[in-house]
């Protein structure tokens, strides 16, 4: 079924008379079916925005979007908006992923719409040629093999700028947000409302601050602080790791009769780096393959779930002592500092057919990451002095979140100044006391940026992820929230998830 639909545009909803984007405000929107014939109509559509925000009349791409439109007519507030993170994570099947998360209230005030942001997915997708392991994003540290790390910083660098070097400025966090404001126009609406999680808080952010009298209601889930973009977003998961390893270390020292790590916390901290030592020597089978210390290293991430941790430690130490071979990460661990490839779960990603690289994901995260902000160093040498200083600081992930990344080499230099998030626009964020990316002194970061917000920490919740992992004692104020618009009248912290 293909129907064509005419945006109707109120005024406000419009761009001001002799705006050159006004254009984009009035186009056509077609939509087609694009669900797997669930019971849910899902829709998909293509809007056309310009590539160059400082030439809105030159080259344009088509931004891929999806609704689930609201399930009460009457009731209909307008569009919640939704971003899942990444940068570089598809957004389009988010709606029929996210609404069953959602109480009866809220499906009957908002159309959900999804989108795959520029250069993701279905959304115009861009490519490096970057193969498996150059992907990877963290490496540990030593004085053999920094050069080696350099070397391939600088590959993947000259690979996309060879690749993709039309697209590469173009793709920025705060050109995602102006594609956002297009959106909105294209649907008719005055203002919008919307839910980030992860990156998407950043993004969230960003078009309050841009576009504060469009902001309706912003629900940001696992808050980033946008005074860190991005050099120190990436340091700043060392400093989380460190204290949910100490956490860790606390908790087995306390179950050793089960686990047989260590009857103190310094003992189970000594089992776990010898444990590390011997896989550099000797990489430890598992599962997926032998893991090298640095391996183990990267997973830093799942020591905020100790009771999935745990088990995992010590089957790697009983495979290290000749024992059979341990999974390969642990069981529903947190997720990694950056997120793979995400499933897709409809035909929603299909509904186009564009061909997506293997490697777009992380031909996006760099874009984003080198093109948003000026702070990544040039030279070599101040990431070897940051990853000995944050190594020496925060040993167990020190060196991985200071390495250096291709953004050392990237060609152009951040277009636009980095968004100082600084207002006054209402929003809630939710937060996981325990999150491994997002840590709770990144998501405070934010609240601190907006004045208006208000904030749930969730005391001791782990993993990456309130609304998104959902049930949550958070969940009643954030639905009430979108149903009402009223803030809790001061930021709270509740227990249990």
């Amino acid at each position: 079924m293909v129907t064509t639909l005419m945006s109707t545009l109120t005024p406000a909803a419009a761009f001001a008379a002799g705006d050159p984007l006004q254009s984009y405000a009035q186009q056509k929107l077609r939509w087609v079916r694009c669900d797997t014939g669930g019971p849910t109509t899902f829709e998909c559509a293509m809007v056309k925005v310009p590539l160059d925000y400082g030439d809105p009349g030159g080259r344009k791409i088509d931004l891929a979007i999806s609704r689930v439109k609201a399930s009460g007519a009457k009731k209909r507030h307008g569009v919640l908006l939704m971003n899942p993170g990444g940068p570089g994570v598809p957004g389009l099947t988010m709606p029929v992923e996210i609404e069953p998360l959602l109480p009866t209230e809220v499906r009957e005030e908002f159309d959900l719409v999804g989108f795959d942001p520029r250069g993701v997915g279905q959304s115009a997708p861009i490519s490096c040629g970057m193969t498996a392991d150059e992907q990877a994003v963290q490496h540990p540290y030593t004085a053999r093999t920094f050069a080696k790390d350099v070397a391939l910083a600088r590959t993947v660098a000259d690979k996309c700028w060879a690749k993709a070097g039309d697209m590469l400025p173009h793709i920025t966090t705060r050109n995602t947000a102006r594609d956002m404001d297009i959106v909105r126009a294209a649907l008719g609406e005055e203002k919008i409302s919307y839910f980030g999680y992860s990156y998407g808080t950043y993004l969230g952010a960003v078009y309050t601050q841009m576009f504060p009298r469009r902001s309706d209601r912003f629900v940001l889930d696992s808050a980033l602080d946008p005074t860190l973009a991005w050099r120190g977003t990436f340091r700043g998961w060392s400093a989380g790791a460190e204290l949910a390893f100490t956490r860790w270390t606390e908790w087995a020292a306390a179950r050793d009769a089960t686990y047989g790590l260590g009857s103190t916390p310094e003992r189970v901290r000594r089992t776990y780096w010898e444990l590390v030592a011997r896989a550099d020597r000797t990489p430890v089978p598992t599962d997926g393959g032998a893991l090298s210390g640095g391996a183990i290293r990267s997973q830093y991430g799942a020591f905020v779930g100790v009771k999935t941790v745990t088990p995992w430690i010590v089957a790697l130490k009983a495979s290290a002592a000749g024992g059979p071979p341990a999974p390969a990460m642990p069981i529903a661990s947190a997720e990694p500092a950056v997120p793979g490839p995400a499933p897709v779960r409809s035909a929603a990603a299909m509904a186009f057919g564009a061909d997506v690289p293997a490697d777009n994901q992380s031909a996006v995260t760099w874009a984003a990451f080198c093109g948003d902000a000026r702070s990544w160093p040039r030279s070599p040498e101040q990431y070897r002095r940051d990853v000995i200083r944050d190594r020496a600081k925060y040993p167990l992930a020190g060196d991985l979140g200071a390495t250096i990344q291709p953004c050392a080499f990237w060609k152009s230099a951040a277009r636009e100044p980095a968004t100082v998030v600084s207002n006054d626009v209402n929003a809630l964020i939710v937060q996981n006391q325990w999150d491994p990316q997002a840590t709770l002194p990144m998501a405070q970061g934010m609240r601190r940026a907006l004045h208006s917000a208000r904030m749930i920490t969730v005391a001791g919740g782990e993993g990456h992820g309130v609304v998104v992992a959902g049930p949550s004692c958070a969940d009643a104020d954030v639905m009430r929230y979108l149903t009402t618009g009223r803030l809790p009248v001061k930021d709270l912290t509740c227990t249990g998830q």
